[in-house]
């Protein structure tokens, strides 16, 4: 990608990916991916895992993640990094909102309008 771009809520339509997690996939570029996540109270994304470094910073609300076993709760201004292919899960105690990169970017993840 030679120019830039710029990206508002307005341009990316917020997609509920499970029951209570909503995702909005923000600024992309070859490198690197940001999303938005919106998990409601009580909303579960179950373990799982994938190739991309993933790090995130909680916005506003509380919320528990576990990486490689290892279980936090996470505040607002916290911030966590999980390397590709680690085993993760997360657990909305209130509703929050994350803010998360991947690099490289999810396939799964990207709009058609990107």
């Amino acid at each position: 990608m030679a120019d830039g771009y710029f990206v508002t809520p307005r341009d990316s339509e917020q997609v509920e990916m499970l029951t209570g997690v909503h995702r909005r996939t923000m600024s992309t570029t070859d490198e690197v991916m940001l999303c938005e996540f919106f998990l409601e109270r009580d909303a579960v994304v179950p373990e799982h895992s994938h190739k991309n470094d993933q790090v995130g910073y909680v916005i506003y609300g509380r919320v528990e993640i576990t990486i490689g076993g290892v279980t936090q709760v996470l505040h607002p201004g916290d911030s966590y990094a999980i390397p590709g292919g680690v085993l993760h899960s997360a657990r909305a105690i209130i509703d929050t909102l994350v803010i998360d990169a991947f690099s490289p970017p999810r396939n799964d993840y990207r709009t058609e309008a990107r």
